[in-house]
């Protein structure tokens, strides 16, 4: 008798080679969102709640951010080469956790300065405390990033699988951001602290499941520790892609420093300032697994490229607002945040390939990434840098609404921007896409490997 071929038992599914594991992207990215609960009070609210809640000068909170963020960046090729010691040696996990101890200690030492010593006769105590708090708060929390990143290229071995595991890590970072937001609004510094370590201890539960490096898995490099931390400038396509996010990152970092400067002197809509922010930082999270499916379909470089010019046609539309378009600039908003998916998944996804590319798999993540967190991070002061100054000498006055075609504002926060981003995508194009420049920079068979 013939058994009817529904009634047959159905063979378990076999993973294809290079799939993920279905809970991996979720164990693994679940830090992401910690660390971007934390840097949103760290990078963003940190300078009004000083002045706020110390009466700290305004110079002075300025002059000891800087200082501090500085010295942040320089210090990331170190920890660089630090988490590629420790992944080659399966102690990334550990490494993470050694380094949330003086991150968490650092935040809760920031958010309860104030009135741990809050005393007018000992400013440079207060001072002294607080570099001594983000020191250890910004050490930790680039020793934790870096070695997060580096570890994640070691977890898939194609583009569309790394394109995947990266649009969930950064999927849940931007839930943690605007978590922050939340928490920051209703339960204030005491509510940040509390929730964040909650957040940490969920995220190290998890992340202690995932696979980790081992030393068996390649030759070390053995140069010393600073030429390996510098090692990755030597290789001409990682050059080139580190101009290309230099660049980009100017663009996309000009927005961030401005966009409350626009929203209320030229949209005329403070009061909608945080809902703008929640739309954009929405959409993002809901585009990231949209742009880890275009590197499937078409490669992650021509997804970048296209995600560069979609950007730069939204900030033109942008500078044809004026006070009043809040619908439109909401449309903006969206588009812009949908596009931000692109600038955080696919350059990690993109420098990834490279390393193995070239040889470094399993080796120089670590040193990689430090250096590429470092050029973000220069970017971000170089946005600044740029905007703040250009701005007052084109006669710009916070608090000034900014009518007009083309006032300073605008020029500022649509025209810039929309013009750095062209020159990113031809750089992207002429330098990185085309058969003719560096073969280790783009192979053109990478999209049938990938799928």
């Amino acid at each position: 008798m013939s058994v009817p071929p529904q009634s047959l038992p159905r063979e378990p599914r076999r993973q294809r080679v290079g799939e993920l594991p279905a809970m991996l992207p979720t164990r693994y990215g679940a830090l992401q969102g910690a660390l971007s609960f934390l840097a949103l009070p760290l990078y963003v609210f940190l300078p009004a709640y000083m002045t706020r809640a110390a009466s700290m000068p305004l110079a002075s909170i300025g002059a000891l951010l800087f200082a501090s963020r500085v010295l942040d960046a320089l210090t990331d090729p170190a920890l660089g080469r630090l988490a590629d010691r420790a992944l080659r040696a399966g102690r990334g996990f550990g490494l993470i956790v050694a380094a949330s101890v003086p991150m968490l200690g650092g935040f809760v030492l920031l958010m309860g300065l104030p009135q741990l010593l809050h005393e007018p006769r000992h400013p440079l105590a207060f001072d002294a405390l607080l570099g001594a708090a983000l020191a250890l708060t910004y050490a930790g929390f680039s020793a934790a990033s870096i070695t997060h990143q580096a570890w994640g290229t070691m977890l898939a071995a194609h583009d569309s699988a790394r394109a995947r595991l990266f649009a969930r890590r950064e999927a849940l970072g931007l839930l943690g951001v605007l978590l922050a937001a939340v928490v920051t609004q209703l339960g204030g510094p005491r509510g940040d602290v509390l929730v964040f370590a909650a957040c940490l201890a969920a995220a190290l539960w998890l992340l202690r499941r995932v696979p980790r490096g081992s030393a068996a898995l390649a030759q070390p490099v053995r140069p010393g520790a600073l030429r390996a931390a510098l090692a990755p400038l030597r290789q001409p396509a990682f050059r080139r892609l580190l101009a290309i996010g230099v660049v980009n990152g100017v663009a996309a970092s000009l927005p961030a420093t401005l966009v409350l400067f626009f929203i209320r002197d030229r949209i005329g809509a403070p009061g909608a300032a945080g809902l703008f922010l929640f739309l954009y930082f929405s959409c993002a999270a809901l585009a990231a697994p949209l742009w880890a499916r275009a590197v499937r379909r078409v490669g992650a470089a021509p997804a970048w490229l296209g995600g560069m010019l979609a950007t730069a046609a939204v900030f033109v539309a942008a500078a044809a607002l004026h006070a009043g378009d809040s619908g439109r600039y909401a449309l903006v908003c969206a588009a812009s945040g949908a596009m931000l998916g692109a600038d955080l998944v696919l350059p990690p996804t993109l420098l990834a390939g490279l390393i193995g590319r070239l040889g470094h798999a399993r080796q120089l993540e670590g040193a990689y990434f430090g250096l590429w967190n470092l050029a973000a991070k220069l970017t971000l002061a170089l946005a600044a840098g740029i905007a703040l100054p250009a701005l007052a000498w084109l006669g710009y006055t916070p608090g000034t609404p900014s009518r007009g075609p083309l006032p300073a504002l605008v020029l500022a926060y649509c025209v810039l921007p929309s013009a750095l981003k062209l020159i990113a995508a031809a750089m992207l194009w002429l330098g990185w896409m085309r058969p003719d420049s560096d073969p280790h920079a783009f192979d053109t068979t990478h999209r049938r490997q990938a799928q």
